[in-house]
């Protein structure tokens, strides 16, 4: 594989059944951040079982989506202080495999 990426969100079983269905990734489904990483980078996206179930752009470093994973997105905002969106992922800008 050509295109660089570090392995990102660990997800709830509703949250990957969301994403095979082409919707966004919320933060209220990741369950665990398991590496480092920027904003704007590629991050897989792995389920419970540790299957690789899409790869994205995160829209938030590793260190805000561990303060806000499990978290409804109208709490972004009062934990981090900023919002710059109300989903990890966006659809727009994932792969589901």
């Amino acid at each position: 594989d050509g295109i660089h990426y570090v392995v990102g969100p660990n997800v709830d079983d509703g949250a990957a059944a969301a994403l095979a269905k082409g919707k966004s990734l919320l933060p209220v489904g990741v369950r665990q951040v398991v590496s480092e990483f920027d904003r704007g980078e590629i991050v897989a996206v792995r389920d419970s079982g540790g299957r690789e179930v899409a790869r994205g752009i995160a829209r938030y470093t590793a260190a805000d989506a561990r303060k806000i994973s499990g978290k409804q997105s109208d709490q972004i905002e009062r934990v981090l202080g900023y919002d710059f969106a109300p989903m990890l992922i966006h659809a727009d800008d994932m792969v589901v495999l």
